[in-house]
């Protein structure tokens, strides 16, 4: 059969060249590539009055965390429990803080284990705490320690609470594996089976497609979606290039990597001796790359759209395993003890979006609004920490921060919240490089922010993090 030529006006059609923006240009001279259509109706902001209690300002005094590992690798017989548990004996110690001062034990965790469900209680008996250490479990996906945080700068507050450790981990080496519908019936009949005669007929129903474990997946429940699809579909919105996404990642390794040489990470990072040998320490993050090189990332292929897809396993932050915890306690309360905190919280807000359109893109509206309670703008900063749960989601965040139309179509502001020197943001590398273990990542945030300024003698910091249901995440912390 003939085929019939195009019509002019079709043969005409070109389609637009592909973007091959670099990193700077990306967040500067395109940031009004950014779609608009996102929206966060209300966001709550807690700011510096409100955090300002009768013992003064909510200090953060010290951290500690264990290295971030890739998950199955030197932790993989470590749950959160063990993880979490590192990280506040580590805190107890080097703090020096006597355990019948604290009050309560605030830990965020994604995937808790099964026998020990209630992480912050149970940090409570691994570290060797007074059993009269109250603990509880918060889960905000990505920004759990965040919210943990918060929620015991709150608890301090109200009175209910003087000092405070709140942290986060996570073990996506142990995830809890399910089976299908018919499989937990099955499994529930024989485990109430008497006889043998009872049992051996529970047995018979089993089938062979029983005993195939449902895969877990990192997907929304309302959605469907990954996390990584759903970042894929934000670097197409927001016409991100995959040069840009590339250059970032590069830029968090060579970072971090220089950090880790200069011993930047050493007042942070506990030595931990994994099971079941216990003989060799593990010492620093595993997920550093000292030789990435641009020309290595960009012949990766892409994960989650692999025809049209930008994003790889090189330009998003790795499965990974590690614990965290930050001590709290009130302005009043530190200087009574003794200590000098790292950083002040000034300010927080959380955002929440439809997870059916940015899942990820909750921290461009979170950040305005902890700003504004804070009574700072985002060009006062010092420094700026942002999770880098993949380069595509980061670039996303800073583009909307620096759009003038993002300002106004989506933030109803009269123009861009504004642009971040990229020397300013993620000076010691993110997520990307140090790794992601859920639970705790906001955790080394706020301590990584909190003593960078430290070392720099500078005073303001934002946090932002993305998190699954279309949460985002800031934080202003000041250390004067």
């Amino acid at each position: 059969m003939a085929v019939e030529p195009l019509s002019p006006a079709v043969a005409a059609v070109r389609l637009p060249p592909a973007n091959d923006a670099s990193l700077h240009d990306e967040i500067t001279s395109r940031a009004d590539t950014v779609a608009t259509y996102v929206r966060a109706l209300k966001v709550r902001a807690v700011g510096k009055k409100a955090l300002t209690g009768k013992g003064g300002r909510i200090a953060i005094v010290d951290g500690a965390r264990t290295p971030f590992v890739r998950s199955f690798s030197v932790f993989k017989d470590m749950d959160v429990v063990d993880l979490a548990g590192v990280a506040t004996a580590e805190l107890v110690a080097k703090t020096g803080i006597d355990p019948r001062e604290i009050d309560l034990a605030v830990f965020g965790v994604v995937v808790p284990a099964l026998h020990a469900p209630n992480l912050g209680r149970e940090v409570v008996f691994r570290a060797s705490l007074p059993m009269t250490v109250q603990g509880t479990t918060v889960n905000l996906a990505c920004a759990s320690s965040n919210r943990a945080i918060a929620f015991g700068a709150q608890a301090i507050l109200s009175g209910e609470a003087e000092v405070v450790i709140a942290g986060g981990a996570e073990s996506l080496s142990n995830v809890p594996l399910t089976f299908g519908k018919h499989a937990q019936e099955t499994f529930l009949r024989l485990s109430k089976a008497r006889s043998l005669g009872q049992k051996l007929g529970a047995a018979g129903q089993f089938r062979p497609r029983d005993f195939a474990p449902v895969a877990p997946a990192i997907a929304e429940y309302t959605t469907g979606l990954s996390m990584g699809q759903s970042a894929e579909k934000m670097a197409k919105e927001n016409d991100i290039s995959r040069r840009a996404q590339d250059e970032f990642a590069l830029q968090s390794h060579r970072r971090a990597a220089a950090a880790q040489a200069e011993g930047r990470f050493a007042n942070q990072i506990v030595p931990t001796f994994p099971p079941p040998a216990y003989g060799q320490a593990v010492m620093a993050d595993n997920g550093v790359r000292s030789d990435s090189s641009y020309e290595a990332l960009a012949q990766l292929r892409p994960v989650f759209d692999r025809r049209y897809g930008t994003l790889t396993a090189g330009n998003s932050s790795p499965l990974t395993d590690g614990g965290a915890a930050v001590l709290l306690m009130s302005e009043e309360k530190a200087k009574a003890l003794g200590y000098t905190p790292i950083a002040y919280l000034r300010s927080y807000a959380v955002a929440a979006v439809d997870p059916a359109g940015q899942l990820l893109q909750g921290p461009a509206f979170a950040a305005p609004a902890a700003l504004e309670a804070a009574g700072v703008e985002l060009a006062e900063m010092d420094l700026v920490e942002v999770h880098e749960a993949f380069a595509a989601q980061v670039l996303s965040t800073l583009k909307a921060l620096a759009s003038k139309k993002f300002g106004e179509e989506a933030l109803g502001r009269s123009g861009a919240v504004g642009s971040v020197d990229l020397e300013r943001v993620n000076v010691n590398g993110g997520s990307i490089s140090i790794g992601h273990p859920f639970g705790a990542t906001g955790a080394r945030i706020v301590m990584q922010l909190a003593q960078e300024l430290g070392r720099r003698q500078q005073n303001l910091g934002l946090v932002t993090v993305c998190a699954a249901g279309g949460h985002g995440f800031a934080m202003v912390l000041e250390r004067d």
